[in-house]
């Protein structure tokens, strides 16, 4: 069986893939919409996407070595 520290970081994971994947499939919709009104606002909203998706394992992993 799992430790609860384990099951706890795949709990995490799942949640935040889950939400990355639901916007990554609603993600045509918003950069159309974000580019009708300025196709600079659409480029800016999908890096700062990506940018998030590394972003927060990257808080969550620093957050798990200072527990350590």
């Amino acid at each position: 069986m799992q430790d609860p520290k384990t099951r706890s970081t795949v709990i995490a994971a799942l949640a935040i893939l889950l939400g990355f994947g639901i916007l990554w499939i609603l993600m045509p919709r918003i950069m159309l919409a974000l580019g009708a009104e300025s196709p600079a606002l659409a480029g800016v909203f999908a890096v700062v996407f990506v940018l998030a998706f590394f972003g927060i394992f990257w808080l969550r992993a620093r957050q798990q070595r200072r527990k350590d």
